[in-house]
Parts: structure tokens; sequence; C-alpha cells
């Protein structure tokens, strides 16, 4: 295997070594040979010791996406030996779901790869040339290992500009919906698999759902940023009073109401098409002498990613504050927030000093009870950072004003 070598510059080894497998092409030094992108390098460091194997793209700032640490061939066997490792941390971890993340790029050690599950149908989107231009043996292997009725391509990220790459979005193999059941903790949903948010939906919650749920018993709760009813629809079911879900979206929250009927849960849910920030404040804001009083048992925050980058960290935590500030007041005492932040950029104690910064401005006193991150198909791998992004809480609210 005749490989060209990329050199680093002294110093850029370190982060590569810990388990990283983005090389920066400024961190290259040199490149012993012409290759191709989207071909196969391998990378040393500036002493030539081997940091392992990877694609390479001229195009990107991640130049090189390292995919195994030892001089391996990367081929059918390959993907192979990676899909089914993938295959079996799902199987272990959650064994009794149908509809989940398959493979996780990074966090399968397949930077550049993304596949879902959502029953019978493979969702893939391929965020690097490499994944890219290996598109028709990645689809043979899937079809091998797991028998799928139908694989699309949801290829309609902006970040695929940055390898160079076109947006686009086709049926690789069988003919496949545009809209699928699925089934997440024994409850029905739809994912649209060609229109849908990420592939379809999102699962990241899947494991949230069911956990926060479990406050919902004989509780009166609000979903606020509730798409299309995830902690709802579980809330409902584990016997909540009733539950009041709120989106911005008027396609998501029809979804939902559908969602709430086909499960024989509508007259435990309602949804309504709001702004967030401004049904919080129109439902907190009170007159001259006028106390405003607590109508809530369980509060559930849900946002989508309030910044895309660090430079917009500021106006991100802001928004967080807000919603928090406004949620603690229509808490009863003795109920719960269960509250979640999937902005990469803010990380957990971070989210924490906001949500205390709020309840110092609110004068409540919380006791947390529960602590979440992602469900185990997006699997962490501290080493690399940008695998760990959704973070939350659950909080008892032990005093009002």
């Amino acid at each position: 295997m005749n490989l060209s070598t990329v050199l680093l510059k002294p110093g850029e080894a370190d982060r590569i070594i810990s388990g990283h497998p983005w090389v920066y092409s400024s961190s290259i030094l040199r490149l012993t040979a012409p290759v191709e992108d989207g071909h196969v390098v391998q990378v040393k460091d500036h002493r030539q010791r081997l940091l392992g194997v990877g694609f390479y793209n001229s195009r990107s700032k991640i130049a090189v996406r390292l995919l195994d640490r030892d001089r391996v061939e990367i081929n059918s066997d390959f993907f192979r030996r990676r899909f089914t490792a993938a295959i079996e941390h799902r199987r272990r971890y959650l064994p009794n779901a149908t509809s989940y993340r398959l493979i996780n790029a990074e966090s399968d050690l397949l930077s550049g790869l993304i596949v879902d599950k959502y029953g019978d149908v493979l969702v893939l989107q391929t965020s690097s040339l490499g994944m890219d231009q290996r598109k028709p043996l990645i689809v043979d292997i899937l079809r091998e290992l797991l028998n799928p009725v139908a694989i699309l391509e949801r290829n309609d990220m902006a970040g695929r500009k940055f390898e160079g790459l076109p947006e686009c979005n086709s049926v690789l193999y069988g003919e496949a919906p545009t809209e699928t059941a699925i089934q997440l903790n024994g409850l029905e949903f739809t994912a649209d698999l060609a229109e849908g948010h990420k592939t379809g939906m999102y699962l990241d919650q899947q494991v949230n759902y069911a956990a926060v749920a479990e406050f919902a018993k004989g509780a009166v709760v609000l979903d606020c940023f509730s798409f299309l009813g995830g902690f709802a629809l579980h809330a409902a079911r584990a016997g909540a009073r009733h539950v009041h879900g709120i989106d911005q979206s008027e396609a998501a929250v029809a979804a939902a109401t559908r969602l709430a009927i086909r499960n024989g849960i509508a007259d435990r849910v309602q949804f309504e098409t709001a702004n967030v920030f401004d049904w919080l404040k129109s439902k907190t804001s009170t007159g001259p002498n006028e106390r405003l009083v607590p109508v809530y048992d369980v509060i559930i925050l849900d946002p989508p990613s309030f910044t895309r980058n660090r430079a917009s960290v500021e106006d991100a935590l802001r928004g967080y504050k807000e919603i928090h500030l406004r949620a603690l007041k229509l808490i009863k005492p003795g109920g719960i927030l269960a509250t979640f932040c999937c902005s990469h950029h803010v990380d957990r104690q971070l989210f924490e000093e906001v949500i205390l910064s709020a309840a110092y401005d609110t004068q409540k006193l919380l006791r947390r009870v529960a602590s979440y991150t992602q469900s185990p198909d997006h699997p962490v791998i501290p080493a690399i950072p940008e695998t760990e992004y959704l973070k939350g809480y659950a909080y008892e609210v032990l005093r009002t004003a």
C-alpha cells in the first residue's frame, strides 16, 4: 500500500495522539508526494512517527480526517468492521429501540459519515469528500448487514460546501417513502425523510423522553419548543393530567396533534402555535399590585441551538436566561424544571450557571434531581469535544418568591 505522507508541524501532533481525528490544513508542514482530494493518506509527526491514515482534502480546513491509527486499507472489510461495531454498540445500549442513529461520524470512528435508522429505512449523510466518493461501497455494506427496504441520502446540509461538495437528496437504494412511521419507547411517530429536520427528525432525546416523563404522573405540564411533541406525548402517556405544548412551527404543531390522536392521548395533550419567548412573556407579565400564580407542576425547555459559533455565545446566553427566568415564575413550589441545551459552544457548566443566575433573579432555590446527556446512539468520546453537544438538568423548585 503506497500512500502519500502528510507531515505535521512540530507541536501539532499532541491533539491527534490524544484521539482527535481532525488534521487542520494549518497544522501541515508538507506532503511527501502529490495526492488527489478524497484519497487516503498517512499522517506522521515531524519526527516521522505514524499517527494514522485517513481521507485527504486540500479544499477543506480539515485537510485530513483520520480513520485508523494503524496503516490499514480503507476498503470494504474496513467499513464492514466499523459498521458491525456501531451496530453492536446500539444493540447493547439501546436493545429495544428500532429507530436510532446507527453511525455517528467521529463517535464511531467514521468522520464524515452519519447514518440514521428509521425502522427498515436508512438515511445517510456524507459530510466529507472521502466518504462521499465511497457512497456506493457504503450502501453495499449497509445492505449486506441490515437488509433495509430503502436507503436515502439527505445531503442538504450547508457544511458540505466546506468540502467542495454540492447539496443533494436522492434515493440510493429501494423505493423510499417520504414519510415513515416509527416507534420511540412504544409511542408512534412519523419521520418526514424528505423534508424533516436533520435526516427526518431528532433522535438524540429518545432516552430523555422517557426519563423526564417519570416526573409527569398527575402533573400539569408545559412543553416549550415541543416540535413533534416528543416530551409532551411521553408525559401524557405517563399519566399527566394535562400537557400543553408550544412551538412556532404550524407544521410541527399540526403533526404533533395528529400524533396525539394516533397514540390515543389527545384528551390529555394540546398543542399551540406560538413564539415561545413571546408566549412566556405574556404569561408572566403582571399589572400593578397583581401577583403571578404559578400553574405548572412540570415545565420542559428544549429549544433549538441558539448559537452556531463562539462569536454568538453571549447572545445565546441571554436567550437561555430569558426563557429560564420566565419558566421559573410559572412553576409551582415543589415542581420540576427539565431543561436542555444543544449548543455545542455552551458547555455544561456554563449552561448551569445561566440557570442558577435566572433562579437568583427570581428568588428560587433549586435542587438538582437529574442530569441528562444525548442518547447512547450518539456516543460521546471525551477526547473529541465535538461529539458532545446535548446537556440537560432536572431541578426541583424548593422555594418561590
